[in-house]
């Protein structure tokens, strides 16, 4: 296998190719031809004397060497097309930014991001996935992501931005069924909406350091699911407020238990540029600060 860096032509292709899924999507986004594009990473194949791809009519799909080159290569790649935020002495934020929202923040947020932040910052451009899922920012080619809760990557740049009360609700109509609780005991016995990830499912997290673990009626690895299931009436949830402060304003949902506080969520933005990060990031993490920080506690 050679060494040296090779001829970036076909290192794009062959990203783009990875990520598009075919030859044919990756020339639309290089804005050429599905045979320039094969041909590139042809190329690159016979230099560095493995198969990246496995090529059929219908599929393209990496090989093992394909896979382990694309995780050292993307990365790479990614950095280089950054590099001039850092020499740009214009101080202008542009670019594509591919930003991670949590599925429960993210509703609340994009209607910051599509009227205030791009008022603000036109040459930038997004790209928003709205999942609880703790995305690969490496891998899958994020930018930054805003986590809800601890994040456990060391290799990442984690910033808190932000500390959020949680909030037990439901609506009113089912209240009025089943029963307002009063006490930890009756809220225990009612039927209850839990966020689940993986095979854990959370518990209820009060101030004072207490949990309690309650059945439930409804298990999601969504927070949006969580909210809908409440507002239909199908038992109390455990929420950021701010996520559900309009439905509370509205008397679409109650609070539940209001004198007894819940434990705080702490949020944070993750990203994998290191200490160089280009400039749409900067602003795109001060810009969700500067938004939540009415909400923290």
């Amino acid at each position: 296998m050679m060494t040296g860096l090779e001829p970036t032509t076909g290192l794009h292709a062959f990203v783009r190719a990875a990520e598009a899924g075919s030859f044919s999507a990756a020339a639309r986004l290089a804005g050429t031809t599905p045979s320039a594009v094969s041909k590139s990473v042809d190329r690159l194949e016979k230099r560095l004397g493995v198969k990246l791809f496995l090529r059929s009519t219908r599929s393209l799909s990496l090989t093992a060497d394909g896979t382990a080159y694309y995780e050292r290569v993307a990365p790479l790649l990614r950095s280089l097309d950054d590099a001039g935020d850092v020499l740009d002495r214009s101080g202008v934020a542009r670019g594509l930014l591919r930003v991670s929202l949590p599925g429960v923040l993210g509703p609340v947020l994009v209607g910051h991001l599509t009227r205030e932040f791009v008022d603000r910052y036109p040459d930038i451009r997004f790209e928003i996935s709205i999942t609880d899922r703790h995305v690969d920012l490496v891998r899958e080619g994020f930018d930054v992501a805003l986590r809800a809760g601890a994040v456990a990557n060391a290799d990442w740049m984690v910033r808190r931005i932000a500390t959020l009360p949680l909030v037990l609700v439901a609506a009113p109509e089912w209240l009025e069924r089943a029963g307002c609780p009063t006490t930890r005991e009756e809220l225990s016995d009612i039927a209850h909406i839990r966020y689940r990830l993986g095979s854990h499912a959370y518990p209820i997290r009060f101030a004072d350091g207490a949990e309690l673990d309650v059945n439930g009626v409804l298990d999601t690895d969504s927070g949006q699911a969580m909210r809908i299931a409440a507002l239909s009436g199908m038992g109390v949830a455990q929420l950021l407020r701010l996520a559900v402060a309009e439905d509370l304003a509205a008397g679409r949902l109650v609070e539940v238990l209001p004198d007894d506080p819940l434990a705080t969520v702490p949020v944070h933005t993750a990203h994998a540029f290191g200490r160089l990060a280009p400039l749409r990031v900067q602003v795109f993490t001060d810009f969700l600060a500067a938004i939540l920080a009415p909400h923290s506690i």
